[in-house]
């Protein structure tokens, strides 16, 4: 097993500021023994039900109290790193991808999950989706999370909006007929934009789009040596199309706007389409949402691969240091479950169910029916992913939105601030890519010389 690199030597150091923090709110509150769980969680939609659901479900059944904390996607992330690496205990549970899962699990930092799901019978492993397992298992062939939901990405867009401008969206869409009709639709409706596209920093955020379209367009962050090729012409291109895309046709604010901005945005009519996580389907078909039923789902866009979605999954992860850890897996076994996914249904509606990692969800009629309108893409493009060759060109860690090694976390935040400034008309895309060059070229230095 690899020592910690330089990138985890310094969540390890950030840690003791989570120490700090952490006594300062009182020792009750920092991995207390008596059953309660402290879950630290994103703050995305399908967790928001989840929190309503939990006291009147899970604690009523077992008894177990869940102290949630929910943040935005790039603060939970550096929260958990915090106290994950120093092992504070402060959290027995919390949301990490399938990004951070085999790194810390390397590093210890994780409790494994096989004995339980052994024992378990009734949670159904098998019936989790094939990717959603390998990706949440580790080198050593050891499970250490257990997915909430799982997603790959797809574009959404408002069909009533095309066939008023007589426009058509094509089964199977490349980039080059996207941004074509992101320029017919603009304008569409009033202060509607042609597409939404992330431009905030974050190797989560911004990163995430942009390197599934550099992967489709032919470029790559690494090649199999660790040379870091991000002044490469395929790289280039996809980077200028993306900016260009979103400056000329893209939201207001582009350079601020993630996830949220842009689900809020198709949600309130001011994108025409949005280019994202299949998971954002859920909250525009929900019963509440004004666009429902006007949107059409279709594969993510390509240039030169055969398909171009990206392979994500909010999963469960127990603490290492916990000392709650079967109350823990009690609540990860139910929070994953064919159980909860019922409850949700019945509870929030079954377009809102946290879906994307059961087989089982997509042969229920009840989902089949309330999600019609975007399951089998969802589903199709979860199948299609291929995390160790999404490109052209061979890989030397794997990912498709994110290069796998501790490393990106940082290197893909870096490098999404210098696009972020492009966006905002700060700098040109050949100064951001010549600094963000430099960056990757020492990373991948640190790699060769190994």
């Amino acid at each position: 097993m690899r020592s910690p690199s330089r990138a985890a030597r310094t969540m390890i150091a950030m840690g003791v500021a989570s120490t700090l923090l952490a006594s300062c709110a009182g020792a009750g509150e920092i991995g207390s023994s008596d059953g309660d769980l402290n879950v630290l969680m994103v703050n995305n939609p399908q967790m928001a039900d989840l929190q309503k659901l939990t006291a009147k479900h899970f604690t009523r059944k077992t008894g177990i109290k869940v102290n949630f904390t929910t943040l935005p996607e790039n603060d939970v992330r550096d929260k958990i790193s915090q106290d994950f690496s120093n092992q504070a205990g402060q959290y027995d549970v919390a949301t990490i991808s399938n990004y951070e899962t085999p790194i810390y699990a390397k590093n210890g930092w994780l409790h494994e999950l096989d004995d339980y799901v052994r024992k378990d019978r009734g949670f159904q492993q098998s019936d989790i989706l094939r990717p959603m397992r390998e990706s949440l298992t580790a080198e050593d062939g050891k499970l250490y999370g257990q997915p909430f939901y799982g997603e790959s990405s797809f574009l959404m867009y408002r069909k009533d909006v095309f066939e008023k401008k007589n426009l058509t969206m094509p089964k199977k869409p490349t980039w080059k007929q996207v941004a074509k009709l992101a320029a017919q639709a603009d304008g569409a409706q009033k202060g509607m934009k042609g597409i939404c596209l992330r431009g905030l920093p974050g190797w989560g955020e911004l990163t995430a789009p942009l390197t599934s379209m550099v992967n489709t367009f032919g470029g790559t962050w690494f090649d199999k040596n660790w040379k870091a090729r991000l002044t490469d012409p395929e790289f280039t291109r996809a980077t200028k199309f993306y900016v260009d895309l979103v400056r000329e046709h893209g939201e207001a604010g582009a350079s601020q706007a993630g996830y949220a901005e842009c689900l809020n945005n198709m949600t309130q009519g001011k994108s025409a389409m949005w280019y994202d996580a299949t998971a954002g389907a859920g909250s525009l078909e929900a019963g509440n949402s004004p666009v429902k039923g006007k949107i059409g789902y279709v594969p993510a866009p390509v240039e030169r691969t055969k398909a171009s979605g990206w392979l994500y999954t909010w999963a469960w992860a127990m603490q290492k240091a916990s000392r709650n850890t079967d109350s823990a897996w009690k609540f990860i076994s139910w929070a994953s479950s064919k159980e909860y996914e019922e409850l949700a249904g019945r509870e929030r509606g079954w377009s809102n169910v946290p879906a994307g990692k059961r087989k089982s969800t997509y042969t229920n009629p009840d989902y089949r029916k309330e999600a019609s309108a975007f399951y089998a893409v969802t589903r199709d493009s979860i199948a299609q992913t291929n995390p160790r060759n999404p490109g052209l060109q061979k890989r030397p860690a794997p990912g498709i939105q994110f290069v796998g090694i501790p490393e990106f976390q940082d290197l893909g935040t870096k490098v999404s601030r210098e696009i972020s400034a492009a966006i905002a008309g700060k700098q040109s895309v050949d100064a951001a890519l010549k600094k963000s060059q430099e960056l990757a070229a020492k990373v991948g230095k640190e790699y060769e010389d190994r």
